[in-house]
Formats: C-alpha cells, sequence, structure tokens
C-alpha cells in the first residue's frame, strides 16, 4: 500500500516530542536533512511532470498515455501520477522494460510495441543507456560518433499507429489526461499516427532535443500540433509541453461502439 505522503515527517516528530532536549535537536536535524518538507519530487528527467501536477492541481485521479515509457520511475512523466492514483496505458518496444512495468505498474495497461506512422516491423536498436534505444538509424549513427555510449544489439520490433492501439486499449468512455511522447527520433509520425477527432489529450508532451525557443516555433511538431488545435504552452530543455486551445474543442471520450 503506497504510504501517505509526509507519513515520516510525522511520525519522527511525534517520536522527537517525547525525547529529553539533548536528544531531541539532533533527531530533528536528521530529520531535516532526510525529509526536506520544502522539497518537491519529481521523477522526469527535466521536471516534466511538476508542471502537470501544475496543471492538473492535484486531482486524485486520471488518465495519461506514455509512448515510450522506458522505465517505471526513472526518467517517468507518469509515476508521480501513478503514486497518486491515476492510471494509464504505457507503450514501449523494449521487452525488458515492460516486463519492469507489468511488475511495478500492476493497475496500468502495459503494451510492448513500437508506435509509427503505418503498421509493420521495424529494426529496434538497443544501447548500453537503454534510455538511448531508438528505431531511427540517423540517431544511432549520430549517438555511436557523438557519445561513449554503445550499441548493444538489435531486435525486430512490430510497430501499429498509436490511433489503432487506443481503439484496442483504451477503456470504454475514457478521456485522456495527457499524452507524453518520448520516442526518440520517431515523435512526429507519433504524433501523426494519432486520430485527432476521436482521442484529444487535455495536454501532449513531445520531446524535441537541442532545439531553441525560436526554431521549435517553427518546427514540424509545433505546425502540426497547432492545425490539430493545440497551442504551445510551457518548454524544459529537451520537451515541449501543449495544451488544448479553448477554441479547439473540448475531450471527446472515446464512444460505446
Amino acid at each position: 500500500m503506497q504510504r501517505p505522503a509526509g507519513r515520516e515527517n510525522v511520525t519522527l516528530k511525534a517520536i522527537a516530542n517525547k525525547l529529553p532536549s539533548w536528544l531531541k535537536r539532533p533527531l530533528m536535524e536528521v530529520r531535516a536533512r532526510l525529509f526536506d518538507t520544502y522539497a518537491v519530487k519529481s521523477y522526469s528527467q527535466e521536471g516534466e511532470d511538476l508542471i502537470l501536477l501544475r496543471m492538473f492541481d492535484k486531482r486524485p485521479s486520471g488518465f495519461y498515455v506514455d509512448v515510450g515509457a522506458h522505465h517505471p520511475r526513472r526518467f517517468s512523466n507518469t509515476f508521480n501520477f501513478y503514486r497518486r492514483g491515476w492510471t494509464g496505458i504505457n507503450i514501449d518496444p523494449n521487452p525488458d522494460a515492460m516486463r519492469s512495468f507489468q511488475s511495478a505498474r500492476s493497475r496500468d495497461i502495459n503494451i510492448q510495441c513500437g508506435v509509427a506512422d503505418r503498421p509493420g516491423t521495424l529494426t529496434y536498436y538497443r544501447f548500453d543507456e537503454a534510455a538511448l534505444n531508438t528505431f531511427d538509424q540517423d540517431l544511432v549513427k549520430s549517438r555511436l560518433a557523438n557519445t561513449p555510449y554503445k550499441l548493444i544489439g538489435n531486435i525486430e520490433v512490430r510497430v501499429e499507429g498509436l490511433a489503432a492501439i487506443l481503439e484496442r486499449h483504451l477503456p470504454v468512455n475514457q478521456a485522456i489526461d495527457f499524452l507524453t511522447i518520448d520516442a526518440e527520433g520517431m515523435d512526429l509520425q507519433v504524433l501523426k499516427s494519432n486520430d485527432w477527432k476521436r482521442y484529444r489529450p487535455r495536454c501532449v508532451l513531445v520531446e524535441s532535443l537541442g532545439v531553441s525557443l525560436e526554431d521549435a516555433l517553427r518546427g514540424e511538431v509545433f505546425l502540426f500540433m497547432r492545425n490539430q488545435g493545440y497551442e504551445l504552452f510551457a518548454r524544459t530543455f529537451n520537451t515541449l509541453v501543449f495544451r488544448e486551445c479553448a477554441d479547439g474543442g473540448s475531450i471527446r471520450p472515446r464512444k460505446i461502439q
């Protein structure tokens, strides 16, 4: 069972209040170091989950879709929400990642699959740093030339469009609060593979590596999302955060077939 936030602080404070003053002070100093009440925990790589938490204002429940989910906790834009009672769909081509998700995120729907703009099979290149795994051959060459990481192999993985995956796995009448995409070079393909008339998350996060804000505003991802009725709302170092425009239409839950 998830321990309520702040429980450790309450317990230590209660114990300290029963101790003599010469013991109370060092114990409270330990408490301050271990459980800093001013700190805010983030599991995302660049604090994206903190932006989302502010946007959704501590809602106790909701639904997310994570494409390129990578790990149940590490670099996760969704784990902070899972801890708070949310559920969602995690998609990743890496079979090792999905085994971890099945163990650590049993409330979620966990799918081992790649996402692309057309169904088929692609070669999935695997590095000794799993966060760099990709279908993109040009990205493989760049990372081998410019980073210390090594290629450890490749496997053939089935891929299909995001709309097809949601058609099969999204619970009936379930609205999507946010969609997060980190597909290592395939991000625009993932966006194009969705049916934006049927599946409209309130918020969409898309990885955008090494791009200035000015360049992002001229980029294909920004132009595509604007055409779908979304505005660029925020960004971190490598992530663009879009939200549905006020005049872009309300969330459209899946209709019962």
